[in-house]
């Protein structure tokens, strides 16, 4: 069984009706477009009247799904044709914080060219910015930075986008670059973790002798 009729058969499990101008074999035709990364389709679907807000059986809309699929040009259409970039599935996962979270910067840019709430967390309580410069994705944390994304917000673990950066990177180059942007972007290195430890000692503990230093340096 491909990827694509998996997929298409979680997008065709949906949940909900569409309104009365929106089209039952349209909405059908564009959840097997999606599934099938067919951009045509997607086009010709949402023209004819597609629900862009149908759900799947993990309350999943075709942007969800298309994002986690990572196919751009699907994501690009349905933005276009207003799809909303906050909506979320069962994971908490909206295509603005998966894209976040996952350095897809091109949809990323998509989302937030369309209005994505730059606040939105995800289910553990954190912003797209908290998990990017955990997985260092550089590009993205740049990004979300400069689209506003709260800098010191503290998520469910009591941890900030900084401490996630330190706690679980390796102290690579990558990780070293995110903890700068994060310091330059005014990062409160002063917040303790759950335990009262700071990020410059959660550095230090972890043996990121480069992360140290650009703490130091910010001082």
């Amino acid at each position: 069984m491909t990827a694509a009729i998996v997929l298409f058969g979680a997008l065709a499990a949906c949940s909900g009706g569409g309104s009365a101008e929106q089209d039952p074999d349209a909405t059908a035709r564009l959840l097997r477009a999606v599934a099938g990364d067919d951009v045509a389709g997607v086009r010709a679907a949402v023209a004819d009247g597609a629900d862009l807000e149908r759900r799947d059986r993990d309350r999943r809309t075709p942007l969800v799904a298309a994002t986690k699929a990572d196919r751009v040009e699907v994501a690009r259409v349905l933005l276009q044709a207003g799809a909303d970039p906050d909506a979320k599935d069962d994971l908490q996962d909206s295509a603005f914080l998966y894209a976040g979270a996952e350095g897809l910067t091109e949809i990323l840019a998509m989302t937030l060219d369309h209005g994505a709430d730059v606040t939105s967390t995800n289910r553990f309580g954190g912003t797209a910015l908290i998990p990017a410069s955990e997985h260092a994705h550089v590009e993205a944390v740049r990004m979300l930075i400069a689209a506003g994304v709260p800098v010191d917000h503290v998520n469910n673990l009591g941890w900030t986008a900084l401490h996630e950066a330190i706690v679980l990177g390796n102290g690579d180059r990558d990780h070293v670059a995110v903890v700068r942007l994060l310091l330059e972007a005014g990062a409160d290195a002063t917040i303790p973790d759950r335990d009262g430890t700071l990020p410059r000692q959660l550095a230090v503990d972890a043996g990121h002798t480069a992360i140290v230093a650009e703490l130091d340096r910010h001082r």
